[in-house]
């Protein structure tokens, strides 16, 4: 019987070290609601995908295979080593997937989005060709400038979120591409590639990335709503 998202695909890139949130252990592990950063991430995709890809660091799977069996966690994934760079990290997990379908490329540190965000990210990127969440800009922004800075509308930026969504035959072509240090973002790869600009689907507050001790606090909040 086929798959009822047959054709969908989440590929989770998780290669934090930890250093910025100032524990010993990488964020993705840091426990949320008792249980590892990852497995709540995994569990917001798992109802809505064919198959799962987690990317982690190659030194790292070990630990994972401990976790998962600490907290009997059982949901079906596909592991696979990252590389130096986020992108040979997406890279690798691409090479996991076949030439169609759609795929929904996401931070493994952002473990509250809701499946809502999930599913019009995937419809945007049907449509479209490719789909990122994104928030307006509620700061005050600066352009620096030779030593100096000037004041820029904040109406004209966003900021952006994962899952950026794409259709996977385009993805693989674009991740063919030899690594710039301008590629930030697989939106950033994706548009080097020559590929019209992903539609903007309305991101979420609540869809954070844990970086900072205040994130992992603000997320155990949220997670008790």
């Amino acid at each position: 019987m086929a798959s009822p998202h047959e054709g969908r695909y989440a590929l989770l890139v998780a290669g934090g070290s930890g250093l910025r949130m100032g524990a010993a252990l990488p964020k993705q592990f840091l426990p949320l609601g008792g249980r590892p950063v990852l497995m709540h991430t995994l569990e917001r995709f798992a109802p809505l995908v064919e198959r799962l890809i987690l990317v982690l660091p190659e030194e790292q799977r070990g630990y994972w295979a401990e976790l998962c069996a600490q907290h009997r966690f059982t949901l079906p994934h596909e592991v696979t080593a990252g590389g130096e760079t986020r992108f040979l990290s997406v890279s690798a997990g691409l090479g996991l997937l076949p030439e169609e379908g759609l795929v929904a490329v996401h931070d493994g540190v952002r473990p509250l989005l809701s499946a809502g965000l999930i599913e019009a990210c995937f419809e945007a990127a049907a449509r479209a060709g490719a789909a990122l969440p994104a928030l307006p800009v509620t700061d005050s922004l600066r352009q620096l400038q030779e030593g100096s800075s000037r004041a820029v509308d904040r109406a004209d930026y966003v900021a952006v979120q994962t899952p950026q969504t794409f259709q996977l035959r385009q993805l693989h072509a674009a991740y063919r591409q030899p690594y710039r240090p301008s590629f930030t973002d697989d939106a950033s790869v994706w548009e080097a590639a020559g590929f019209a600009a992903p539609e903007l689907v309305p991101g979420e507050a609540r869809n954070i990335k844990l970086t900072q001790p205040l994130d992992l606090k603000l997320a155990e909040l949220l997670l008790k709503e």
